[in-house]
């Protein structure tokens, strides 16, 4: 059977031999173009990241480290509710508004803004724990996200198929915090924000897995190259979650 199939092949015209091989070169060169793609959208996200990560680190360290500063933020709390209205516009700007993240430079304004609105928010939290808990929640986040984006490259296991669960998780965290909020009035109870904060920091590490993989692009789902903003967004917020809620465990309080 081998020898005939080589005699067919053989007898087969030049330009049907010719066609087979520049479909099939054709092929290679599109799988080596896609790659460079993804190598060079993985590059972006992660240079935005880092410079949202350092604007963040710098202005949580400058509302935790410097006295006149914490001082001024910690008695005027209306600062933080203009943060966090300015973190909520741009936030539903840039995940519904498709268009508007993929425009120039309309999506780097936008990106800029929701950076300093955020960091801003976290700098206010964080300066009502001391400078200690801070760091250390700073250097746990920094060892979880490089362990999970070690997994996300090496691992075999698609996290990005297990949507189902992370909806589930999410939904119990849900109830968590409809619960602690009646709760809450008729007396704080410490294991009940315990459990929440400790829920809340798994569920947001699998997130960061989650995310990792859809921009590495290898799994069973992956994120389009042209969505770098909404990809940035997406690992920026993981992460940011993931230190609030450590800071919430292991925290202490400033005296």
């Amino acid at each position: 059977m081998k020898k005939g199939k080589q005699v067919c092949e053989e007898n087969e015209p030049p330009s049907y031999r010719e066609a087979t091989a520049g479909y099939e070169e054709m092929e290679a060169q599109f799988a080596w173009d896609d790659k460079n793609i993804r190598r060079t959208f993985i590059r972006k996200v992660y240079a935005i990241l880092m410079v949202q990560l350092l604007v963040t680190v710098a202005i949580v360290a400058l509302f935790s480290f410097c006295a006149p500063v914490r001082f001024f933020i910690q008695t005027h709390p209306s600062l933080y509710m203009a943060s966090y209205l300015v973190f909520f516009a741009t936030y539903i700007a840039l995940s519904c508004c498709g268009e508007l993240r993929r425009q120039f430079p309309w999506n780097i304004i936008l990106l800029v803004l929701f950076t300093l609105s955020m960091a801003s928010m976290m700098g206010f939290v964080s300066s009502f724990y001391n400078t200690k808990s801070v760091v250390l929640c700073l250097g746990i986040t920094a060892l979880v996200c490089l362990s999970v984006t070690i997994f996300s490259f090496q691992s075999r296991i698609d996290v990005t198929s297990c949507q189902g669960v992370l909806f589930s998780l999410c939904m119990v965290m849900l109830l968590c915090a409809f619960t602690f909020s009646i709760v809450v009035p008729f007396g704080y109870v410490p294991w009940l924000h315990a459990i929440y904060a400790v829920l809340g920091a798994i569920v947001f590490t699998l997130f960061l897995a989650f995310d990792t993989q859809l921009l590495l692009g290898n799994k069973r789902y992956s994120i389009s190259p042209e969505e770098y903003v909404f990809a940035t967004l997406s690992l920026y917020l993981d992460i940011i979650y993931l230190f609030s809620f450590l800071l919430q465990i292991v925290g202490g309080g400033r005296e």
